[in-house]
Order: structure tokens, then C-alpha cells, then sequence
């Protein structure tokens, strides 16, 4: 289990502040517009850059502690892969060899065909989708306990996105025990992957819910602002005026299905709590 423990960062006027676990065997998502924390939490928590305040342990043990094997269980996929764009495939193949006692060079090889990745292509000549794929095979090939990914299928078609899923959901299957820990803006991902939800804002924790009870029991309302006045506004997190009337998150759908027959419920995605929960009222 990971455990962040009242986090803080500061850069500037900007300030993260959070505290969240990660359970073993579970796949958790952050999920913010732009500039929200979520790389600035990445970073620390994998230790490229240094805290302000606050601890992090990963498996009982604090993050700063981890020897180079516990460090070597954990695997990373960032925007950048930190590998030269001279490199080819083999060769990031040889240097993965020896920075991991346990990478899978047949797993990582096989992979990299079944994706068209060839073992003598220069990175530079590789397209984004091809590079994303790269970064994640990397990241999964010396069977990771822990997977941390950041943004893994920013800016890709929609077959290099559900490649990228598909091989994700393989290795998922594979190590039952792997723990993931990954941030998308895109809302289809992270609904189809994800065990729970965090919601950050500003550097904070605006919510956090389990991803099942979030696209059962969330919803938008929409109401004219007559029906607005008589509603029971006690299990509405967010609402916002609108051209119509007023817009409402809830994260008791069920309750006003019930109650108010009459008013229009849509069933809240993850971009939707993400727009009402940062830019509601």
C-alpha cells in the first residue's frame, strides 16, 4: 500500500496539499484540469523533486528509505521517458537489462513487435502513439509492483489510447497483486480502468469516491430556477446557474429520481464532475 501523509509542495503562490493511499492490488486515478498538482504529485512521488512537509511510505516503509531494489519494484511512465531519441529499441532493451534484475527482455521484445515498435528504429523516428507505447512497455517489462503513470494516453488517436488500455489491462490480468497509480484527463479511460477516483483542485483533495458508486450514484440535475428554490439542496455538491435555470451535481441520484419526478437527471461522467466540481459554485 502506498500512503501519502499530509503532503506539501510549494512553488510560488501554488501550494499542493494531500493525503491518499493507494491500495495493493487496486488502480487509482487523479483526475484535475491543467495545473491542478497532479505531475507536481508524480514527481514527488517517485522522488524527483523534494517536499515541503509531509511523508510518503510505500509498503510500510517511507519513500526516501527504499532501497534499490524496493525502488526497482516500482515502474514509471512519464511524459518524458528519459531515454536519448538517438536510442533504438534494442538498446533501451540492453540498458533496461541492466538497471532492472528482473526485466523480461522476451516479454519486453515480444511486446514491442506486437506494437510495431522495431528493434532498430531510432526514437526520433518513432510517432507520438509509437513513443507512448515505448514508455509504457518500459515501465511494465521488469514486472512492477507498483505503476505509476502519468498522463499515458495524452494526445494519442483513439487505437494507439485502447492499445496502450489493452496492454495495461493484460498486464493487470498477469500480476493480480500491481498496484497502478495513473492520471488522465481523458474520462473513458479512467472509468473502464480505475478501482477509485481522486478529484484534485488547486493542489487539494476536492473528492475522492470508489469509480462504481461515482457512475451509479452521481448525476447532473437540470432545473428551472422555481423548481431550484424548493429543491433539498442537502446532497448537492455543486450547482451552477444556468441560461434554463440551474445545473446541480448530486451524488445521490437515486434520492431525487425519487423525490422530484418531475426534474430532467442525467447520469454524471467524469468530465462532468471534474467541470462542476472545479468550476460550480
Amino acid at each position: 500500500m502506498v500512503i501519502v501523509d499530509n503532503l506539501v509542495k510549494t512553488y510560488g503562490d501554488f501550494r499542493l496539499e494531500l493525503s491518499m493511499e493507494i491500495k495493493d492490488g487496486a488502480v487509482t486515478g487523479i483526475v484535475g484540469r491543467n495545473g491542478a498538482g497532479k505531475t507536481t504529485f508524480i514527481k514527488a512521488l517517485l522522488g524527483l523533486i523534494r517536499t515541503d512537509a509531509g511523508r510518503i511510505t510505500i509498503g510500510g516503509k517511507d519513500a526516501a528509505m527504499l532501497t534499490g531494489k524496493e525502488k526497482a519494484a516500482i515502474g514509471a511512465a512519464l511524459a518524458e521517458s528519459g531515454f536519448s531519441s538517438y536510442l533504438r529499441v534494442k538498446d533501451v532493451a540492453a540498458i533496461l537489462k541492466k538497471m532492472y534484475p528482473t526485466f523480461d527482455e522476451d516479454y519486453f521484445r515480444e511486446n514491442c513487435r506486437a506494437q510495431g515498435l522495431s528493434e532498430d528504429k531510432r526514437i526520433s523516428e518513432f510517432s507520438t502513439g509509437m513513443k507512448a507505447k515505448l514508455r509504457v512497455l518500459s515501465a511494465i517489462s521488469h514486472r512492477a509492483s507498483l505503476l505509476v503513470m502519468d498522463e499515458p494516453t495524452a494526445g494519442l488517436d483513439v487505437q494507439a489510447r485502447n492499445d496502450i488500455l489493452d496492454l495495461l489491462r493484460q498486464y493487470l490480468t498477469e500480476n493480480e497483486g500491481c498496484s497502478v497509480l495513473i492520471t488522465s484527463h481523458i474520462s473513458s479511460d479512467l472509468e473502464s480502468l480505475c478501482d477509485d477516483i481522486y478529484l484534485i483542485g488547486d493542489g487539494k483533495i476536492l473528492l475522492h469516491e470508489d469509480t462504481d458508486v461515482l457512475l451509479d450514484s452521481y448525476a447532473i440535475l437540470k432545473v428551472s430556477g422555481e423548481d431550484f428554490e424548493k429543491l433539498d439542496k442537502s446532497h448537492i455538491l455543486r450547482s451552477r446557474k444556468d441560461p434554463f435555470g440551474y445545473v446541480c451535481f448530486t451524488d445521490q441520484k437515486q434520492f431525487y429520481a425519487e423525490n422530484y419526478p418531475g426534474i430532467v437527471i442525467e447520469n454524471g461522467s467524469i468530465d462532468d464532475l471534474i467541470l462542476m466540481m472545479t468550476g460550480g459554485h
